[in-house]
Parts: structure tokens; C-alpha cells; sequence
């Protein structure tokens, strides 16, 4: 009797602990300080001062200069526009709270489409390729918005479409390229076609065949 009083007890004390435990544990989970606000700082011409704006206060404006480098590759092309053709350049920091996190070049009036280049020094210090990306047509617009002193666009496509889907620069398209390209694909098309019309020719005759036999 004294044995499974004694066992009761180490199964009650060892409950208790565990359950005490489990309170330390979420008590400390909970306390744990929330994660610092978003935020993006801008400068270059005709900034005077580092334009700050903050994801607790400004999330549209903050989620928009975001969305003109949240859809880079890993990889991009070598070299850029000549300096000449890339007009006013703008830093775009991405900040945690007071902390830069990554830093991006950004180049709305370059000729051609606007630039980003993403240097492979990052303020967090991860391992970057530097590289050279086609922009956002939405991205002067997109920083206008946020306070950069840019002539405003009418022209600009809703949504910023076009910019993250161009993957090609202009100076790599050929058009006897792409005309051989089509012609090629059309005369496999009738290459396909034709050997779709012998298989059913055959098919057929085979059918006929088979059917005449059982008939006689």
C-alpha cells in the first residue's frame, strides 16, 4: 500500500511539473517581442533628405516600392544600359524596423524600360549576385507616389504590369531570327499533320480490310 502511495505521488509531482513546464513555456512564448515594422528609405536626385516611410503607417506606399524589387531572379544580366541611358538613379533600402536589410538601384527613366540593380553587397550581409533586372513599367509612378520628385505618367500600364514579365533586353531580339523560328514551327506543324492523316488513312484501311474478310 505504502509502494503505490509513493507511485501516485511521483506520477502526481512529475503531472505537476510538466504542467508547470507548459505554462513557463507559453508565458515566455507570449512575451516574446513582436518582429519590427516593414519599411523602405529612398534618396538620389532631387532628395535632399533620405525619404523614410514606415509599414505601420504607410503599408500601400510601403507594399508598392516593395513590389518593384520582391520579384527579382536569382540571376541577372552581367551589365546594364550605358550611364548615359539610365537617367536619375534612386537607392531603395529595405528596412526591419531601423535595420537595412537589402538595397537595390533603381533607374525609372533609363531608356528602354526602367533598370533595377541589385548590388552583391547587401546591408544584412547574406550572399547576393550582383546583377541587372528589367523594371516594373509602374515604377516611376510608384515613386512619385512615395514623395520622389518624378513628372507624373499617364501612359503607365495599371498595376505595374509588364514590368516583371520582360526577361528578354531589346538588343537581343532578332527579327529573321524569329521569322526562321515561326517558319520552322510551321513546317513541323504540317510535317504533324501529315503523318496524323496517314495514321488514320491506315487505320481505316485496316478497318475496311478486316471488315471484307469476315464478310465473305
Amino acid at each position: 500500500m505504502v509502494r503505490h502511495m509513493r507511485r501516485l505521488a511521483a506520477v502526481l509531482a512529475g503531472t505537476l511539473a510538466v504542467a508547470l513546464l507548459s505554462l513557463g513555456t507559453a508565458g515566455s512564448a507570449s512575451a516574446a517581442p513582436r518582429p519590427a515594422p516593414a519599411g523602405v528609405d529612398i534618396t538620389g536626385t532631387g532628395l535632399s533628405e533620405p525619404l523614410r516611410l514606415h509599414a505601420d503607417k504607410e503599408p500601400a506606399l510601403v507594399g508598392a516600392v516593395i513590389d518593384q524589387v520582391n520579384f527579382l531572379a536569382r540571376t541577372g544580366m552581367p551589365t546594364g544600359p550605358k550611364a548615359a541611358n539610365l537617367g536619375p538613379k534612386y537607392t531603395v533600402v529595405v528596412l526591419a524596423g531601423e535595420t537595412p536589410k537589402q538595397t537595390y538601384d533603381l533607374y525609372p527613366k533609363a531608356i528602354g524600360g526602367p533598370r533595377v540593380y541589385r548590388p552583391a553587397k547587401q546591408p544584412d550581409g547574406r550572399k547576393t549576385s550582383a546583377g541587372w533586372f528589367l523594371g516594373r513599367l509602374s515604377m516611376s509612378e510608384t515613386l512619385r507616389t512615395a514623395g520622389v520628385p518624378l513628372e507624373r505618367q499617364f501612359d503607365t500600364v495599371s498595376g505595374g504590369a509588364g514590368g516583371g514579365e520582360r526577361v528578354l533586353p531589346e538588343d537581343t531580339l532578332d527579327p529573321a531570327k524569329d521569322l526562321d523560328e515561326a517558319l520552322g514551327d510551321l513546317q513541323r506543324l504540317l510535317l504533324l499533320n501529315v503523318g496524323v492523316m496517314l495514321t488514320i488513312t491506315v487505320g481505316l484501311a485496316g478497318i475496311a480490310l478486316l471488315i471484307r474478310r469476315r464478310t465473305r
